[in-house]
């Protein structure tokens, strides 16, 4: 990845920086200036350790529509709930064990880079009902899903300017997997995704629902947005709905298109990973010093709605 911004934006289709501009209000002339201002702020911020470099402050920029008060807000939830929630953010090693076992399963996979559909969409699989209950957490699950959308969003700018859809097959899923999924997790998934990531999605395709899908769902409902709630598409086993909003010609095999296969892709993001070893072990620390915060100190309780407040990570 570069380290100047200017060498990657570039790398954007002439279409794709015009959508940046009408759907985003990205400003070319004004791009580095709002950069410039996001970092002078972050500089002032005596609990927020973030990365500094323009890449990452610009997709938070774009992730909230370069509105500079939306984007300081939303830095500061990303940092604050990847330090409230240390086991899913730190120790993520790709040679580690359940790591490794996970990223080979492809429980995330998006799309192959490049591949973008008529509407500017990426797409990203999802398969949480692949791992075995018994020898995986959701936890150990959520925190690979999340190194890899993190490297997704280091490396590739087309997700910081584009919408994201995402497809969720459950396939496998069982109540031995439901009853790990307790209220406190998922509302904790919800709002880092909701509330922290700099992303746009734009609807959640579930596919192959088996009979536990309904407890489960019920429960990620009741934490979503209206908004999102309205971007929900149910399918069943019916791969012709699906293609009804993504072609098949973004899809992998296995889901009735002609993309690449599953196997390949999860090759793919096991590579970048892999890549990343180094830069996911130096992104630890990166995140909030509670006792540092101007004013009183965020909680558990504050964030997610779960009592009491957590603990600073320590990173050797």
């Amino acid at each position: 990845m570069p380290e100047k911004y200017e060498k990657y934006v570039c790398t954007l289709s002439p279409e794709l920086q015009q959508q940046a501009k009408d759907e985003l209000n990205e400003d070319p002339a004004r791009r580095q200036e709002d950069i410039d201002a996001i970092r002078k702020w972050l500089k002032k911020q005596p609990h927020i350790n973030a990365r500094m470099d323009d890449w990452n402050i610009l997709r938070f920029l774009r992730g909230c529509k370069f509105s500079l008060e939306r984007t300081k807000e939303k830095m500061d939830m990303f940092y604050t709930c990847k330090t409230a929630v240390p086991e899913w953010f730190a120790n993520r090693d790709p040679d580690e064990p359940k790591m490794r076992e996970l990223l080979q399963m492809g429980v995330l996979v998006p799309t192959l880079p490049g591949t973008l559909a008529p509407n500017g969409a990426r797409i990203m699989i999802g398969r949480p009902g692949l791992r075995d209950p018994s020898n995986s957490s959701v936890g150990d699950m959520t925190r690979c899903m999340y190194t890899v959308l993190d490297v997704l969003l280091e490396e590739d700018d087309l997700v910081s300017v584009v919408v994201v859809n995402m497809v969720i097959d459950v396939q496998g899923l069982t109540f031995a997997h439901v009853a790990q999924m307790t209220a406190p997790i998922i509302k904790k998934m919800s709002t880092i995704i909701q509330d922290g990531y700099p992303m746009r999605p734009k609807a959640l395709h579930y596919i192959n629902t088996p009979a536990a899908f309904d407890t489960v769902f019920n429960i990620f409902k009741s934490f979503m947005k209206e908004k999102m709630k309205k971007r929900i598409h149910i399918h069943g086993s019916d791969l012709s709905s699906l293609h009804k909003h993504i072609p098949p010609s973004l899809l992998p095999k296995e889901y009735g298109g002609t993309n690449g296969t599953v196997e390949d892709i999860t090759r793919h993001w096991l590579k970048r990973v892999e890549a990343r070893k180094q830069w996911l072990k130096e992104d630890e620390q990166y995140k909030v010093d509670e006792s540092k915060r101007p004013g009183k100190p965020k909680t558990s309780s504050d964030l997610f709605g779960i009592e009491g407040s957590f603990r600073q990570l320590n990173v050797d």
